[in-house]
């Protein structure tokens, strides 16, 4: 069982934005991801891009630790979700000596990749236990 994790936090992409990058790749598998990822037009796409090449860097520096075989075209994407990070207020000069705020609004992205043979070996333990 290989699981990896990745987390890029305070980008400077709206969690809304963001999450419609996310929701292209969740489930899928990881090269997969990338090559969606690669060819999407959306801005937040080159952030989610860079964090899933490093959570399959990660996944192949634990398998190595752990001196188990790792393919890398077994990796999917178990779980991405994007949480809302701190925000930046700004404001601007409007009519009249008014201000106008401005929010400025960052994510923390995760990924955490997973080789479907986990899952499999954790069901039938779990069963066999019962």
């Amino acid at each position: 069982m290989v699981e990896s994790t990745a987390r890029l936090r305070q980008v400077r992409i709206t969690p809304q934005k963001a999450r419609r990058v996310v929701d292209l790749i969740r489930g899928k598998q990881a090269a997969e991801a990338l090559a969606i990822l690669k060819f999407s037009p959306q801005a937040a796409a080159t952030p989610v891009y860079k964090l899933v090449a490093s959570a399959m860097a990660n996944a192949k520096v634990k398998a190595d630790a752990e001196n188990t075989y790792l393919d890398e075209q077994d990796l999917f994407v178990q779980r991405a979700f994007v949480d809302e990070g701190t925000t930046l207020k700004r404001f601007q000069p409007r009519a009249q000596g008014r201000a106008f705020r401005i929010n400025k609004r960052t994510s923390h992205i995760t990924v955490v990749l997973s080789t479907p043979a986990a899952e499999a070996d954790g069901a039938d333990s779990k069963k066999g236990n019962r």
